[in-house]
């Protein structure tokens, strides 16, 4: 149906595109934030995201026409969930209280033949547990008169337009027809597969997919330790046993950021502990790694009375704007704890931003490169010795670079 009426709740990096793509389809959708700057900024046809496609979307006639944003739901025929699901750091448990919050804003509106979809990121049996109670405060049951599904987001900060239009999606139903009517609605704007499961499968198949990377980068981390207590060179290591046909490691790093992978893995522990216990190791060996590269850094200063440290990186990754979960941050907090003089800088985060390398390492006595954009690659390349002889000690540090690792 052309006029299908979607409110979509939460307009961040996965709500937010979604309310895009639909209002394009034709759908008259309306986007619900407790933040009244988005709100205003999406009425405005101002996008919020580091987003140039999405932004250019955003002022097209038909979107501007169909899509307004306001702090409050409104009635509509279809309920999309897209608020954030952070880990609870003390419990390291799952913090559900925004998509509580979230569902229990939409019960004074929501009407028999509604469909509900959770796209935050949730804990096994969550649609069962908590969101079915929730809805069906409105005295209406789910399954029968409210349809409930779950299809976790699948996109990657600073490519959203490509990844939420072409990659294929899991649609977990709390019945097929709850499947089949929300296949409806993405398949507006999905040139992806779209896969029917049920509800349980869906919420485990997003914590597998970043729980898979999480191990893998944990592997990777604990056999370089290992290659250094040996005294030989992680990188040319795993280059070498990657020639192997069925052997595929991944490089070592500073730590695990972004919203999902340093996360998910905490909501499989949070439901069965008892079975998840090399799941449980590698978060372990991953949220170490912090520590062990603020150690380095310590280590490469301490000849030096009272050293004046630079970091560059504040990002969570290379080449894009995002520092939710940064380790690089974390790096940071951890040396200024024990007392360092360091500043940090990172040329796609504002406020952070630098002249050149050689200016913000002159007259320091480390310079410590912790997330390797393009843009710092570049001037590392061509004016290596430059920026050394700025320095008051030239000690440029730099963390399984490719090839470059021992700058």
């Amino acid at each position: 149906m052309s006029d299908e009426r979607i409110v979509v709740i939460g307009t961040g990096y996965v709500g937010l595109p979604a309310a895009i793509l639909l209002a394009r389809s034709g759908c008259t959708v309306l986007g619900v934030d407790v933040d009244a700057r988005k709100v205003e900024g999406i009425n405005s046809s101002v996008l919020h995201l580091g987003e140039a496609e999405l932004a250019e979307i955003l002022k097209e006639p038909q979107v501007r026409k169909n899509l307004r944003a306001d702090t409050k739901p409104a009635e509509g025929d279809v309920f999309m969930i897209a608020v954030p699901s952070p880990l609870d750091h003390r419990k390291k448990i799952a913090d559900l209280s925004y998509v509580e919050a979230a569902l229990e804003s939409i019960v004074p509106v929501l009407r028999r033949g509604n469909l509900v979809i959770v796209e935050s990121t949730i804990p096994p049996l969550t649609c069962r547990e908590v969101a079915t109670p929730i809805l069906e405060r409105t005295g209406l049951k789910v399954g029968s008169d409210i349809l409930l599904a779950h299809c976790p987001e699948r996109i990657l900060p600073g490519n959203v337009f490509h990844e939420i239009t072409h990659n294929d999606r899991v649609i977990g139903g709390t019945t097929r027809e709850a499947s089949e009517r929300a296949r409806a609605v993405y398949a507006r704007f999905v040139k992806g597969e779209l896969f029917l499961t049920d509800d349980v499968t869906a919420e485990m198949v997003k914590l597998l997919e970043n729980t898979y990377r999480d191990v893998n980068i944990a592997l990777a981390n604990e056999i370089a330790a290992v290659a250094e207590t040996l005294e030989i060179d992680p990188l040319e290591m795993i280059a070498l046993a990657n020639r192997h046909p069925r052997v595929n490691l991944l490089n070592p790093g500073i730590g695990v950021g972004g919203h999902c992978i340093p996360l998910d893995p905490w909501f499989i522990k949070q439901v069965d502990p008892s079975n998840s216990r090399l799941i449980f190791a590698a978060r372990l060996i991953n949220d170490e790694q912090p520590e062990r590269i603020a150690a380095k850094i310590r280590r490469s200063v301490r000849s030096i009375a009272d050293p004046r440290i630079v970091v560059v990186g504040a990002t969570y990754k290379p080449d894009v704007p995002d520092v939710r979960e940064s380790p690089a941050t974390e790096i940071v907090g951890i040396l200024r704890e024990d007392g360092y003089d360091v500043k940090q800088f990172d040329p796609l985060v504002e406020g952070l931003e630098y002249e050149s390398l050689q200016a913000i390492a002159r007259g320091t006595d480390c310079l410590a490169i912790l997330v390797e954009h393009q843009t710092v690659k570049a001037e590392l390349a061509t004016k290596k010795r430059e920026i050394e002889a700025s320095m008051r000690t030239p000690c440029v540090l730099r963390f399984y670079a490719e090839r470059e690792r021992k700058a």
